[in-house]
């Protein structure tokens, strides 16, 4: 396989320059992820493309589907959007947890026109500010033997007139099990029995091009509700392949897939890159890695189904890391770790546990998804290096806004180029389709990460902190702003800051921090409760809010959130070193543009220490305490 134009020698960085001697137009990729699924099929059209689980006491059950069946799945659905009416640069929403036919109608949705997936735990005014947001009048959704919550949600967005048609998806392995009918002025019917009666044999409509949009994910931004960031049929094309060229894994490989297709890693790395090789997946039951019995089962799992790669965020590595092996796993050899920062304590935890070694990723929704990875025997204690055709740089941004590029070694802003930067955000729709704006993202063609990092002269990339302040939880995106809207409309609160605060488990939870009108009495309990009340979803209310006298600021007047970022810090690690009697003082102060937490302790405590700060994706150090001179 090497050698060919689809598939160069990568098996480390090094390969890189040498992979990029061939213009990537000289690939040979496929033009559309709809191109990807009809040469898998046409390759590989009786081997199993996935195995659903339905849920974690039957993993051993999974349904199957060949690459052929597949595809006829998704050439019924695109033939039925087609004959509603969905065209090339029409949208089609899906709100549904993980399920059997949630994948077809995913790529039937980007063959057809554009493909929206939206979180079903976003409260049900952010969902319709989406909907009307992207245009989308026929909405996916999972049916009552599915989730019953979000067909509610679903029938409740039709009754307000906000779509046209509610298809309806069954749990993996069953038949409809309601009639057709009408919600206010919509259609309503299951997926599959009205897709029964369109053509599998191809997709009749419009064939999208390189160009064209494939969908539109939902990111945290600036305002309350998520921002709409679109992704080119190109864009998902480029990095699914730059994923599926490396080496580690090869044809025979099975993937294992968790994590919600509403989120770009499920997409890029368990839908579309297994595609360009032929790869099996292995699909978790609705909840994916939020079902507790999964846990219980997993290395079982592993062994049953010979699993070969898996893809999770560090709280999933760290539960595992605490589930003892009680199977072979010999199959398990690649397993990916991104989304938020990997505490040193989780990565030793799951490979002392396992003997397999995580090989982190970077990268965020605006550039597709993957932008920068590390492979097992080549790391440095880096993030990795990009991927080929991904340019990536750090730049120092001067009072003036103006950018100049740094030196190997010197930490400033990440700024990413290439194939896989998206074209822009929605803001509206016009005559000609949906309208798009780089919000400030896009300079040159260079994508502002919003991350702070530096890159050494081979190529190496570390984090060293956010210039955004997006909040994440678990590899969820949290807006600081949906917190801080809410507790604005309390009448005693005058002002509202959100940040992270390291957590063991999450990586980060919100807290807040508010000033209040003179003379008020609300207490904290009072603003939680309030934040609880209102916040559009669970994972977003503040775990603690704080009053102050003020909120930071900058000389120039802008709110200064690294100050209090430092401060939730501080009291996250107090608290976790509390019953340590050894610890003498924890502090945590702002080094260059980042945090740093300093423990004073008894040289005797230093390993135990050491150990819990290992715990939390934060940067530390551990001072020894001398002991007191004994009285003479």
């Amino acid at each position: 396989m090497n050698g060919t134009p689809l598939w160069p020698r990568y098996s480390s960085p090094d390969d890189v320059v040498e992979i990029e001697r061939t213009p990537l137009s000289e690939r040979g990729l496929p033009a559309s992820t709809y191109e990807l699924l009809c040469r898998a099929a046409q390759l590989w059209p009786d081997r199993t493309a996935a195995a659903i689980i339905r849920d974690s006491e039957r993993w051993q059950e999974p349904v199957k589907l060949t690459f052929a069946e597949l595809l006829w799945d998704v050439n019924r659905i695109a033939n039925l959007l087609a004959e509603i009416g969905v065209g090339r640069q029409d949208t089609v929403a899906l709100l549904s947890p993980n399920c059997q036919e949630l994948i077809a109608a995913t790529l039937a949705s980007q063959a057809a026109g554009i493909a929206v997936p939206i979180n079903p735990g976003l409260s049900e005014d952010h969902i319709a500010e989406l909907l009307q947001r992207s245009g989308a009048r026929v909405l996916v959704a999972a049916g009552p033997d599915l989730d019953p919550v979000v067909t509610e949600t679903a029938f409740s967005l039709a009754n307000k007139g906000l779509v046209d048609h509610v298809l309806l998806l069954s749990s993996t392995g069953q038949a409809p099990a309601g009639p057709a009918g009408t919600v206010g002025y919509a259609s309503v019917d299951y997926l599959m029995r009205r897709a029964a009666d369109a053509s599998s044999e191809q997709f009749h409509g419009d064939q999208p091009g390189p160009g064209d949009l494939a969908a539109l994910f939902h990111t945290g931004g600036t305002t309350g509700t998520p921002k709409l960031a679109a992704h080119t049929q190109a864009n998902e094309i480029a990095d699914a392949w730059m994923l599926a060229a490396n080496e580690l894994v090869d044809e025979n490989a099975v993937y294992f897939a968790a994590l919600p297709l509403f989120h770009v890693n499920a997409l890029v790395v368990t839908v579309l890159a297994p595609l360009f090789k032929g790869q099996s997946v292995v699909w978790s039951g609705p909840l994916g890695y939020r079902e507790p019995a999964l846990y219980k089962v997993f290395w079982k799992l592993v062994e049953h189904h010979r699993l070969t790669a898996m893809s999770a965020v560090p709280t999933v590595y760290a539960k595992l890391a605490a589930s003892p092996v009680n199977a072979d796993i010999s199959s398990l050899r690649h397993a990916m770790v991104g989304a938020s920062p990997l505490p040193a304590a989780v990565r030793a935890g799951f490979e002392t546990a396992t003997g397999v070694a995580l090989t982190e990723g970077y990268g965020l929704t605006e550039a597709t998804c993957v932008s920068v990875r590390s492979f097992p025997d080549a790391t440095k204690g880096s993030l990795g290096c990009r991927l080929p055709y991904q340019e990536i740089k750090a730049v120092h941004v001067d009072d003036a806004g103006r950018w100049h590029d740094l030196e190997p070694g010197t930490r400033g802003l990440l700024v990413i180029k290439g194939p896989t930067v998206f074209p822009g955000y929605v803001i509206g729709n016009g005559p000609g389709g949906l309208l798009l704006d780089s919000l400030g993202k896009l300079r040159d063609g260079w994508l502002d990460t919003g991350d702070l990092g530096q890159i050494d002269e081979d190529g190496f990339i570390q984090l060293t902190g956010r210039a955004k302040d997006l909040i994440i939880r678990g590899g969820h995106n949290i807006d600081p702003a949906i917190v801080e809207d809410v507790l604005l409309t309390h009448p005693d609160v005058t002002g509202a800051a959100a940040v992270g605060r390291p957590d063991r488990h999450a990586g980060e939870v919100p807290v807040a921090y508010v000033t209040l009108t003179a003379g008020a009495t609300t207490r904290t309990e009072d603003l939680i409760r309030w934040a609880e009340d209102r916040v559009g979803e669970r994972a977003s209310t503040p775990k603690s809010v704080t009053v102050v006298d003020q909120l930071p600021v900058t000389a120039v007047g802008k709110p200064y959130k690294l100050a209090l970022r430092a401060d939730a810090t501080r009291e996250a690690l107090r608290e976790a070193l509390r019953e340590m009697a050894a610890v003498h003082a924890v502090e945590a102060d702002i080094e260059d543009g980042a945090i740093v937490v300093t423990v004073t302790a008894d040289e005797a405590s230093h390993t135990a220490v050491k150990h819990a700060l290992g715990e939390y994706g934060v940067r530390w150090r551990v001072r020894h305490c001398p002991a007191p001179k004994a009285d003479r």
